[in-house]
């Protein structure tokens, strides 16, 4: 197991959620923490620790973003007409790689990121490897022909384990994904409770 795979499953523990829904995570048998102290007794957390774990979970959530990353898509989403926990969602949706995800080509976001990264995704017909690219609402986005056959799509694709939700229409037979609009946090089929207004609090402290 790499050490990206084991820090993905120690957060589920240390978070104690399976935050991704899937029934390989570690939670469904150890709902303790990692580590040698995971099985003591949890103190209550302050104000400031509910907003920090908030803010972790949901950055987890995505995948492989640094902090850096993620404070960036703060602050674009707090600048930002309107509310800014809905601006962060919405710009953390319209990333390629969730779309990615979303449109079950791939089973996680880990993996969204590395088919991406590895060139197997176009934009409107051209090649794009950047996983924090920005899709624009009616982008088509499209698995390449040379890829389509990889076990890793065709499995996630006929996968029972998530709903494509409604922003993201998808050509399963055609392999495309067109991301239709930026959603609001409601439509937005997290597995377990995110709390992006405490991630607001967070930055905003």
């Amino acid at each position: 197991m790499t050490k990206r795979h084991s820090a993905k499953y120690k957060l589920d523990r240390r978070m104690g959620e399976n935050i991704w829904g899937r029934p390989k995570s570690p939670i469904n048998n150890r709902s303790y923490g990692p580590g040698q102290h995971g099985q003591r007794r949890k103190q209550k957390i302050s104000d400031f620790g509910l907003q920090l774990r908030a803010k972790q979970k949901l950055k987890g959530y995505y995948g492989n973003l640094t902090e850096k990353q993620f404070s960036r898509i703060y602050d674009e989403a707090s600048r930002r007409k309107g509310n800014t926990s809905e601006n962060l969602i919405g710009l953390l949706e319209s990333r390629l790689d969730a779309v990615v995800y979303r449109a079950k080509f791939v089973p996680t976001p880990f993996a969204a990121r590395q088919f991406v990264n590895h060139g197997h995704v176009l934009v409107n017909g051209k090649r794009v490897n950047i996983p924090s690219y920005r899709c624009k609402p009616e982008d088509v986005v499209t698995v390449r022909e040379k890829s389509r056959n990889m076990a890793l799509v065709l499995e996630a694709l006929q996968s029972s384990e998530r709903e494509t939700p409604d922003y993201v229409e998808v050509d399963s037979k055609a392999m495309t994904a067109r991301f239709i609009r930026l959603p609001e946090f409601s439509e937005v089929p997290y597995p377990v409770k995110m709390e992006p207004n405490l991630v607001v609090e967070f930055y905003a402290s």
